[in-house]
């Protein structure tokens, strides 16, 4: 396993390893004795960073979710699992009502749901301090400027480390960094976006915004990563939920690009050269890019996870790289 420094503060900057384990589904559609296996192999192979979020996976029961962080705390406390592993939560997108969704009746971001729902996560994961808590989606009814404040009182308290955003358009979290630069309080430090090696078009209207996709690393995103290397890229779904070696879940009409062909194609031919599997040379691709992400994966067995672990090994030529990033 290969490991990276995640935030800027000496005080709440940790190491983690270069591949994430999204944990979304633990506790509902993967059932809690695999979930535990899966955690387990990680551990063993090294990996310290691992995802979840207060909603995961409300969608399965018609529920609020949580299910994700209490199998999150049970397997930390059976384990014995202290500081060492890096657990990432989210909040804002957990439904205020079963039955409902977060495009219709989400907790939002204001002061009092921060504070409370970043206690509630803690109980579930039996930890005293978040690692890395993340504001899940946008909230435009609340005023930045609570919202920023409120994430960086706890961190003031000590009961969150790290702060990040997900599914937030490129200047919202500049105008968000900005706010708490002028406070001299923590802001965003990591930033969760769908990201993967074929483009994905943004311009299509979303559930989350109606100007396009809010959740994917678009140009906007791109540059400003770019610009600014203290960020940190978590790529989430970097496999498209098994679409690159899936013929039964093809790509999305978003993936239906004029590049897509000779991007596959230049995957294959890599994949060929390498004998890694294309799963292998996307994380690999993304993991050593001009501006590296940190690939969260999701897995139902051992051997799926096995395959992305695999991966962090995998090291690819200039001229790999060079074929791979000029295709299309």
């Amino acid at each position: 396993m290969r490991y990276r420094t995640i935030g800027t503060d000496p005080r709440t900057r940790r190491d983690v390893s270069v591949l994430s384990l999204g944990a979304m589904l633990f506790g509902t559609a993967t059932d809690e004795a695999t979930s535990y296996a899966i955690l387990d192999r990680y551990v063993e192979a090294g990996g310290t960073f691992v995802d979840t979020s207060d909603n995961y996976a409300f969608w399965q029961n018609g529920g609020q979710g949580g299910e994700s962080e209490e199998l999150l705390g049970r397997w930390r406390h059976s384990r014995g699992i202290g500081d060492k592993i890096v657990i990432a939560t989210k909040l804002g997108a957990r439904p205020l009502a079963p039955g409902t969704s977060y495009t219709d009746n989400a907790e939002g971001l204001s002061a009092k749901v921060i504070r409370e729902s970043a206690e509630r996560s803690r109980e579930r994961l039996g930890m005293d301090r978040l690692d890395l808590l993340y504001a899940h989606i946008e909230d435009r009814t609340v005023p930045l400027e609570e919202t920023v404040e409120a994430f960086g009182e706890l961190v003031a308290e000590g009961s969150v480390g790290l702060l990040g955003a997900s599914n937030h358009r490129a200047w919202r979290v500049e105008r968000a960094r900005g706010i708490a630069a002028a406070a001299g309080i923590p802001g965003y430090d990591v930033l969760q976006y769908h990201h993967t090696y074929l483009a994905r078009r943004t311009d299509l209207p979303s559930e989350l915004d109606p100007d396009g996709d809010i959740g994917s690393v678009g140009p906007d995103l791109a540059s400003y990563l770019r610009v600014e290397p203290t960020l940190t890229l978590v790529a989430y779904s970097p496999l498209v939920k098994g679409s690159y070696t899936r013929p039964d879940k093809p790509f999305g009409p978003a993936y239906d690009l004029p590049s897509a062909p000779g991007r596959l194609a230049a995957l294959r031919e890599v994949a060929a050269q390498t004998g890694a599997t294309v799963n292998q040379v996307v994380l690999a691709w993304l993991m050593g890019g001009v501006t590296p992400a940190i690939p969260l994966v999701g897995a139902s067995s051992v051997a799926q996870l096995d395959e992305s672990i695999e991966a962090v090994e995998l090291e690819l030529t200039d001229e790999q790289r060079a074929r791979l990033d000029q295709a299309g």
